[in-house]
């Protein structure tokens, strides 16, 4: 597998090993060990699945306090842009963001160490997306901020067709209206 380290510290692109043939395809999707190696040694205790159609955005979200999580996610079929914004109060790249682009066919995978808003962007119908977690899910506990907020500068893809927010997520503050994430 290979391994890229971002311009964000600890924000990763892992491109899995595919091994394909006249069948299909063969990869190993986690390995302890290996990704532990890579610097990547979240305890991941809890996996989500999410279907939806071109257009939806889902994010910017986090968890708080004592259930900030580190996710492992990736595409299992369609494409999305992923999003992740630095919201450590400490960092040198607090406010900073990456958009990266998950596909189902090139099977990447986009580490997120905890301290980051997560979102992303649907880019074709019926796409699934999976991430593992290395917190349980707590609902008090649950963030948002506005992907949309002008400060952030994330440049949304011109899909040919009306972005679809949850409610929630079209009315969460703006990043200078956050609690920002203090490791404790």
């Amino acid at each position: 597998m290979e391994v890229i380290n971002t311009e964000i510290e600890g924000v990763k692109i892992i491109k899995p090993d595919y091994y394909r043939d006249a069948r299909g395809y063969f990869c190993e999707t986690y390995n302890e060990k290996r990704y532990n190696d890579a610097g990547i040694t979240a305890k991941f205790v809890q996996d989500n699945e999410s279907c939806s159609s071109k257009g939806v955005v889902r994010g910017l979200h986090w968890q708080a306090g004592a259930y900030a999580q580190a996710k492992l996610v990736r595409v299992l079929k369609g494409s999305v842009i992923d999003i992740v914004v630095d919201i450590r109060k400490d960092s040198p790249t607090f406010g900073k963001h990456i958009s990266v682009k998950l596909t189902a066919e090139k099977g990447e995978q986009f580490f997120i160490p905890r301290g980051f808003a997560h979102g992303f962007i649907v880019l074709e119908d019926n796409t699934v997306f999976s991430y593992k977690c290395d917190n349980l899910y707590n609902k008090e506990m649950e963030r948002g901020m506005l992907l949309t907020d002008p400060d952030l500068g994330i440049d949304l893809p011109d899909l040919g067709c009306e972005y679809l927010f949850s409610e929630k997520d079209k009315i969460h503050p703006g990043f200078s209206e956050i609690e920002p994430y203090v490791e404790k």
